[in-house]
């Protein structure tokens, strides 16, 4: 892992997937002890407050989002990052032409709208990614 690594997940509202992911990366990084990794989130069009739904499937995990808000993140934000994920939500155009580091699409269902055990199948995916790329990290893996 470089000495320094800065990650952004992005979506359109970053209001359920890239939330969710930011979550579980900042839960990876206390794990394995990370210091040296910086999570970022945000969105294209942010929404006004992160889904009911996504707040009440990451409580299931003891993980609490009731105190994020959605943000705007901005290119200057994701020219900074090493690897930037975005969620499959045809967030075109985030990633400017100077891009240094690593782009991803997960491609994964919005969870806007949808039931409760569909939302917990993408959170248990989201975890799942999020923990892969860690291990990547870890491994020193280029990302």
């Amino acid at each position: 892992m470089n000495q320094y690594t800065t990650i952004g997940f992005v979506c359109v509202q970053n209001a359920g997937r890239s939330q969710m992911a930011a979550a579980f990366a900042e839960q990876e990084r206390a794990i394995r002890g990370l210091e040296g990794v910086e999570i970022r989130t945000g969105g294209t069009d942010p929404a006004e407050r992160v889904h009911d739904v996504v707040v009440a499937v990451m409580n299931d995990d003891g993980i609490d989002l009731t105190d994020r808000t959605p943000r705007e993140i901005t290119p200057d934000e994701l020219a900074a990052c090493d690897v930037v994920v975005t969620m499959g939500c045809s967030a075109d155009g985030v990633c400017p032409v100077t891009w240094r580091g690593d782009a991803r699409d997960w491609d994964l269902s919005d969870p806007h709208d949808a039931s409760i055990g569909t939302v917990r199948e993408i959170r248990d995916e989201i975890r799942r990614r999020v923990t892969a790329l860690f291990d990547e990290l870890e491994a020193g893996e280029p990302c």
